[in-house]
């Protein structure tokens, strides 16, 4: 529209011009007078100035003729082409006129003097090559898919511009949502150009949406291998599909495989959670109980993990919660100002029965930093010290509004996962999950409660006796839970 407006402002300013210019000319006194052979000529300004014109136009007519006369004798002394030559050019010259100007109206924005433009390039040159592209575009722009499709398909039969249709269809198939389609596409893309970084990066992106793990892995591998991944990334990226593949393997009952795939994602990306979560269970399914706590102790020594914590409380299943927290002072003393570090020890003192321990261990946390499990294990530990029932609800209802803390959160979205996936399932994007808090915002409410990890060991006979008592009161249920936590029989059932 800009544009436009533009090109009638600099005509009306052109117009504007010629009519002063022819204004100023007959009003000029004077002329200009010309003796030849005898001959005198006397012109008026205005009568000069269209002499000259006619002049240069004659001139350039004397030119034309001159080159189709060379043309002509060429052709009478033998030069078949020579008269086929000439006229080509004159057509060359308006094709290759029509072009610039079809690229020109492309970058403004102008799809259908774009589409235009191309047409008349693809009349005189016949090169589709070059004008086949302008008008597949120029029909995009105009929103004529139907036609730009055609001509990506066009494409197809020239070697030289395969690629070109084949990457277009493959951008239509995309927008269309046509995964198969287009995971075909690309896939001959990428056979045609493999060092195509965005044919890489869309091939990547359709194996992982489809799980084809093994083939994102050789795309992968092909990135690395042509410059367009950094080495770290390329490692920690082959880690998440390994994982994403061991998991599959082990969905199918392939316990071995899958095994071996764990603990080679675990290889490639130490400080991956979910694999090294996968490696230490496949270790310790094999009895390798040293090996599993390698694994787990060199994940937390990145970032502690409750899901690291659970993995790890599974290596004894049955040992007594002092043997318990014992043990797990290998994980306690490596970070011991983290705030999973800290929750980590609250709950192990608390299945002791130390809930001063445990108070100490959560620190100012339930107070300065609250959410949910911090709330729920003050809770737990204000019912261990015998407090009164509306002190322990109050725990409780603050922890039913409070944030639930650190979780999978996708860094470009921001939405929040349950567990681990290699994929977003909202945006789709490829290994951007990360354990944080998630924004304000975004935080969704749930019961403390659920927020105890499994780490607790088993629960006296006693507690699980008065739970069932408890069944017909939701608040019941409530308390008996967070007893379970502590090892203690509810003293009497709460309301909330």
């Amino acid at each position: 529209m800009l544009w436009s407006i533009i090109k009638i402002v600099v005509f009306g300013a052109l117009v504007a011009a010629a009519a002063y210019g022819a204004w100023f000319l007959l009003e000029l006194d004077g002329g200009v007078q010309i003796v030849m052979a005898g001959y005198e000529f006397n012109l008026t300004p205005m009568m000069t100035v269209i002499a000259l014109v006619l002049l240069v136009l004659a001139i350039w007519i004397i030119l034309k003729l001159a080159g189709l006369l060379i043309a002509v004798l060429k052709f009478i002394n033998g030069d078949e082409t020579a008269l086929s030559r000439y006229f080509d050019r004159n057509r060359q010259e308006k094709g290759y006129r029509a072009l610039s100007e079809g690229l020109l109206a492309l970058a403004s924005g102008e799809g259908d003097v774009a589409m235009a433009k191309g047409n008349k390039a693809e009349k005189y040159l016949k090169k589709p090559a070059l004008t086949n592209l302008i008008t597949a575009q120029a029909a995009e722009m105009s929103g004529d898919r139907k036609k730009a499709e055609s001509v990506y398909k066009r494409l197809l039969k020239n070697e030289n511009t395969r690629f070109v249709g084949v990457r277009g269809l493959m951008k239509q198939k995309l927008s269309d949502g046509d995964t198969e389609t287009a995971l075909k596409l690309a896939e001959t893309a990428f056979a045609l150009k493999p060092k195509h970084g965005e044919v890489q990066d869309a091939l990547l992106q359709l194996q992982a949406k489809t799980e084809d793990w093994k083939g994102a892995r050789e795309t992968l591998n092909a990135k690395l291998k042509y410059g367009t991944l950094p080495r770290d990334v390329h490692k920690r990226r082959d880690a998440v599909l390994a994982l994403s593949e061991a998991r599959e393997v082990l969905e199918e009952g392939q316990s071995i495989e899958a095994r071996e795939a764990a603990i080679e994602a675990n290889r490639l990306s130490p400080d991956l959670v979910p694999a090294a979560v996968l490696a230490a269970r496949g270790y310790i399914d094999q009895g390798s109980k040293r090996y599993a706590t390698r694994v787990i102790k060199k994940a937390w020594d990145v970032q502690p993990h409750p899901d690291l914590a659970a993995a790890f409380a599974e290596i004894e299943p049955d040992e007594t919660p002092d043997k318990r927290l014992k043990r797990f002072n290998k994980l306690l003393r490596v970070h011991p100002e983290n705030r999973e570090t800290k929750l980590l020890e609250a709950e192990l003192h608390i299945a002791a029965e130390d809930f001063p321990a445990a108070r100490r261990a959560l620190g100012d946390l339930a107070e300065g930093d609250p959410d949910a499990r911090a709330l729920t294990i003050m809770a737990a530990v204000e019912r261990g010290e015998g407090a009164s029932d509306a002190v322990v609800k109050g725990w409780l209802a603050r922890a039913l509004s409070a944030p639930r803390g650190p979780q999978w959160v996708c860094d470009n979205c921001h939405h929040i996962h349950a567990e681990w996936v290699p994929i977003c399932e909202n945006c789709e994007s490829f290994d951007t999950l990360s354990w944080t808090a998630p924004p304000a915002q975004s935080v969704s409410t749930a019961t403390g409660v659920e927020m105890l990890p499994l780490i607790v060991g088993a629960i006296e006979d006693k507690s699980l006796e008065d739970n069932e008592e408890s069944e017909d009161d939701h608040s019941d249920v409530v308390d008996a839970e967070i007893v379970e936590d502590e090892g203690e029989t509810p003293e009497e059932p709460t309301e909330k």
